[in-house]
């Protein structure tokens, strides 16, 4: 009887030992981890957070380096002038990449389209907004052929994208006769066409109805993303297309879906460039498709699909253009801003690559 109970009370204080190292052991990895799961989680839930940080920072350190003209209200007006196209287009790349597609045509959409809009207004004169619809419904026509080889004929996104640019670029080509469409004949024949290169001053600053536009554009589908079953159904295909099936999500209509609304927006942008540049060239925004990427990947929407907010995008297309106007007017050559631009991408990858890991 003693025996058992001195086993019993043996058995009592190990199992108390190794309670207390448990406890231990726990206390250690919690003082250990708690700071760097809080940032995990706080990125992971708020995938905004990191653009944004690096813009904040990206304003400061060249509000340092070029001194106080960096910050002129007309610098900065004249940045989101510059990255209104650009970022138009990675909003249409947002919404495929959250699929975890790419769409390497996105650009090649935007410039046939505008194409066709000059070509029916200033050519054959038909009535501008006759001419921008037709635009309208042929960028939603691309997006639906990129759709439809994707799901139908069970293309890869990467490799159907990849050939649609050579057609789309080709069609511009022959519909253009590789000739542009000059200023002056945009003025004459139809100047709606010019509408979004209209600007309005404020306090110095220059603010072109294109900038407007790409606000509304982010708003919109940020709206549609996260408020609607249709965005939810997006994120779900992007995370997991085959558990988004089981579930009852019809994925092939919602993914040809998202690559028309994508065209959509491309021939959106396509109006808008014709504003921003003042005439209409087949070869224009040549590096558009690797743009509109390289502002979704800073932005922090991850390649493989289902993270992200399209509102990111918004910010890696404004740190692309912090970081350009902040190195020209610190006197950096372009091949290195290039380069610089390159580490971005680098690092913003790695970033999504380690919230992931860590998540895991």
């Amino acid at each position: 009887m003693s025996e058992t109970s001195g086993m019993g009370s043996k058995g009592q204080h190990y199992e108390q030992v190794l309670e207390g190292s448990d406890t231990r052991v726990a206390q250690f990895e919690v003082r250990n981890t708690t700071l760097l799961s809080r940032v995990q989680h706080i990125l992971h839930n708020n995938p905004t957070f990191v653009p944004v940080i690096v813009l904040v920072i990206s304003l400061l350190a060249f509000g340092l380096i070029a001194g106080g003209r960096f910050f002129s209200a007309f610098n900065l007006s004249l940045i989101l002038q510059q990255v209104s196209i650009i970022g138009m287009l990675a909003a249409a790349q947002s919404l495929i990449i959250l699929t975890a597609g790419i769409d390497l045509s996105v650009a090649a959409i935007m410039v046939l389209m505008s194409v066709i809009m000059g070509n029916l207004a200033v050519n054959l004169g038909v009535p501008s907004p006759f001419a921008i619809l037709l635009g309208f419904a042929g960028g939603m026509a691309a997006g639906a052929m990129n759709g439809l080889l994707i799901t139908k004929v069970k293309l890869p996104p990467f490799i159907t994208t990849l050939g649609t640019w050579s057609i789309f670029f080709a069609l511009n080509l022959w519909l253009s006769g590789a000739q542009s469409i000059r200023s002056q004949d945009i003025d004459d024949q139809a100047p709606f066409l010019k509408f979004f290169g209209n600007a309005f001053n404020i306090g110095g600053a220059r603010i072109t109805f294109g900038v407007i536009l790409m606000v509304v554009i982010f708003v919109a589908l940020w709206y549609m993303l996260n408020k609607t079953a249709w965005g939810r159904h997006v994120y779900a295909i992007g995370d997991d297309m085959e558990a988004a099936e089981l579930s009852g999500i019809r994925t092939e209509r919602t993914l040809v879906s998202v690559y028309m609304l994508a065209g959509l927006v491309c021939a959106i942008a396509g109006w808008a460039s014709i504003g921003r540049v003042g005439s209409i060239s087949p070869q224009s925004f040549y590096e558009g498709n690797l743009q509109s990427i390289t502002a979704v990947v800073i932005g922090g929407i991850s390649l493989f699909g289902g993270r992200g907010s399209i509102l990111g995008a918004l910010f890696g297309a404004l740190i692309v253009g912090v970081f350009q106007s902040g190195l020209r007017m610190a006197g950096v050559d372009v091949l290195w801003q290039v380069f610089a631009i390159g580490w971005l991408i680098i690092i913003a990858v790695a970033i999504d690559q380690w919230i992931r890991r860590v998540s895991a």
